[in-house]
């Protein structure tokens, strides 16, 4: 079933409750994103999902442009819809396209930034629907991790930089494919569930083509002891770049 939510920025976003929500791994995303964008920069959006990154980073690029990637046909048509009811038609489009193609669609070299929320397990094929929206997007089915950075590196200009939420226990296998394309770590930020709690997310910035130095900045909780949110998630929410909670979105 479709429906329609506001992000605190007043953006509406449709959302199929039936599918794949978004959660707080996009909006830490947007925020971790948020800090590198300047007002003219040309942002790409990975694994897209129904497009919530680029509406929530869209007024931090007053006069650059935003364009999301989405494989899945039903969640690229969901981020079409919230884009023609936001009329961000001029400034935010979408590609309903596998990124391991996007050379038919976009120059190389094109890209200030690039985000992702990719796909964090590796696929199994024990007890999953390979062709399940909420699989698709969890699993690597569509794309693998070195397919995502494979990307970014054919679309980022020297020096642009690419931003990333993934799951920790993967950080070797994501600092040697950063690597190995020409990526360079640069940025990290852990990310708990609860205060004192062992980190389940990791946000990683990567510049194209820089010089060795990697920033470790403080670790965020998304809850305190008592189940609250703490001080940096409402700070997020206060600058527009967070979202009410979603019902099955992962908040």
């Amino acid at each position: 079933m479709e429906r329609i939510d506001t992000l605190l920025n007043g953006n509406r976003i449709f959302q199929d409750t039936d599918s794949f929500m978004y959660g707080i791994d996009a909006v830490l995303l947007a925020d971790f994103t948020a800090k590198c964008c300047k007002k003219n920069d040309f942002v790409v959006d990975l694994c897209s999902g129904n497009g919530i990154v680029p509406l929530l980073l869209e007024h931090k690029i007053s006069t650059g442009k935003i364009i999301g990637v989405e494989i899945q046909k039903n969640s690229a048509l969901l981020a079409q819809k919230s884009i023609e009811l936001n009329n961000l038609q001029e400034k935010i489009s979408f590609l309903n396209v596998d990124l391991k193609e996007i050379s038919k669609k976009l120059k190389k070299h094109c890209a200030d930034i690039v985000s992702c929320n990719p796909p964090y397990m590796i696929f199994n094929h024990g007890r999953l629907t390979p062709s399940d929206a909420k699989t698709i997007a969890r699993h690597e089915i569509s794309c693998t991790l070195e397919d995502v950075v494979v990307c970014a590196d054919y679309l980022l200009k020297p020096k642009g930089s690419f931003c990333m939420i993934h799951r920790p226990f993967r950080l070797p296998e994501i600092f040697l494919c950063l690597n190995k394309h020409h990526l360079e770590p640069k940025r990290m930020q852990l990310i708990l569930p609860f205060e004192g709690k062992e980190p389940n997310l990791v946000l990683v910035e990567a510049r194209k083509n820089a010089s060795p130095s990697l920033k470790i900045e403080m670790p965020v909780a998304v809850r305190n002891k008592y189940g609250e949110y703490t001080e940096e998630i409402l700070r997020i929410q206060k600058t527009g770049l967070g979202a009410e909670p979603q019902e099955n979105g992962g908040w």
